[in-house]
C-alpha cells in the first residue's frame, strides 16, 4: 500500500461527506415517500439510497487505508529515528506553548 498524499486525503474526505450528503438527503426522500408507497419514485429513491450508502462506504474504506498506511509510515519514521523524533516533538511542544501564552 502506497502512501496518500494530503490532497488525495483532503480529496477523499469532500468525497466521504458529499456521499453522507447525498445518502441523507435520499434517506429523507424515501421517508417522505413513505414506507408503503410502492411507486417508482419511492423505488428510485431506494436505488440511490443504496447507492450512495455503497459509495459512502467505498470512501470510507479508501480513507481508513490512507489513514493506516500513513500510521505505518509515521511509526516506522520514529522507530527509525528515535531521538530526533523526540526532539522534533520536544521542539513542537515549546512552540505551542510559547504561542499558546502570546496575549
Amino acid at each position: 500500500m502506497e502512501s496518500s498524499s494530503p490532497e488525495e486525503i483532503e480529496s477523499s474526505t469532500e468525497k466521504l461527506l458529499k456521499d453522507l450528503k447525498a445518502v441523507v438527503h435520499d434517506g429523507e426522500e424515501l421517508l417522505r415517500a413513505g414506507v408503503q408507497d410502492i411507486s417508482d419514485h419511492g423505488v428510485a429513491a431506494r436505488e440511490r439510497l443504496a447507492a450512495a450508502l455503497q459509495a459512502a462506504k467505498d470512501t470510507r474504506e479508501r480513507l481508513e487505508e490512507c489513514a493506516a498506511g500513513a500510521l505505518k509510515s509515521t511509526d516506522r519514521t520514529i522507530r527509525e529515528y528515535p531521538y530526533q523524533s523526540i526532539g522534533v516533538a520536544f521542539g513542537i511542544g515549546i512552540l505551542l506553548g510559547v504561542l499558546a501564552n502570546r496575549k
